[in-house]
């Protein structure tokens, strides 16, 4: 939620973008790393295409000012997506291997898919439980995902496209339950893994 200068109350415009599959998840953190004026200042012109004039009286600040804003925005967005060269078919042979052995529950292979430093984040935004705080290194994220499979052994993993890249989904009676996407490094190790379970975020993946 961003003040508007009027006083009132806006929804954050980034909220109303519906971001298609061609997007990774990198980018997307990127995305959000950005200042909410950021956000607001780059969909507003370079998306739904308001003249800076207009910007400036939603942001409360100069349309000089927004114009710096929106160039800031788009030279994150820039180097995101200069940074991202996934190969599809590459990711997708790493993350069926990391299904399979997390499936199999095999602890050496799944140590061999991930870089010793690999991250795990959790995204439960207050309403499914979560980690709270990054899982950091190979062996801790292969112990919690064991747990995870123990704890619940009927849950079934699928493969899926997550923002545009091969992942996984968790389903249990008919409902996704948590959705992974993967960060691959060069080397074909999996260098993070995002979790949602925030069932907001969750709703477009639900059967119709």
């Amino acid at each position: 939620w961003l003040t508007g200068a009027a006083g009132g109350v806006v929804v954050d415009p980034a909220d109303r973008i519906t971001l298609d599959e061609s997007v990774t998840m990198a980018f997307l953190v990127v995305f959000e790393s950005m200042t909410p004026a950021e956000r607001v200042a780059f969909v507003l012109h370079d998306v739904f295409r308001y003249p800076f004039a207009e910007v400036a009286e939603i942001v409360g600040r100069s349309p000089a000012a927004c114009r710096q804003l929106a160039s800031s925005a788009r030279r994150r967005i820039t180097a995101a997506r200069a940074e991202a060269s996934p190969d599809a078919a590459r990711q997708a042979s790493v993350v069926r291997r990391f299904k399979t052995a997390w499936d199999a529950q095999d602890i050496e292979a799944l140590l061999s898919l991930l870089d010793p430093s690999a991250t795990a984040i959790s995204d439960g935004g207050g309403r499914a439980v979560a980690h709270l705080l990054p899982i950091e290194g190979a062996e801790q994220i292969v112990a919690l995902y064991l747990t995870i499979a123990r704890l619940a052994p009927t849950r079934t993993l699928l493969e899926r496209t997550v923002n545009g890249l091969p992942g996984l989904a968790f389903e249990s009676e008919g409902r996704i339950e948590t959705v992974f996407a993967f960060e691959v490094s060069d080397d074909d190790r999996i260098t993070r893994i995002w979790a949602v379970r925030n069932p907001d975020k969750l709703r477009p993946w639900q059967a119709s």
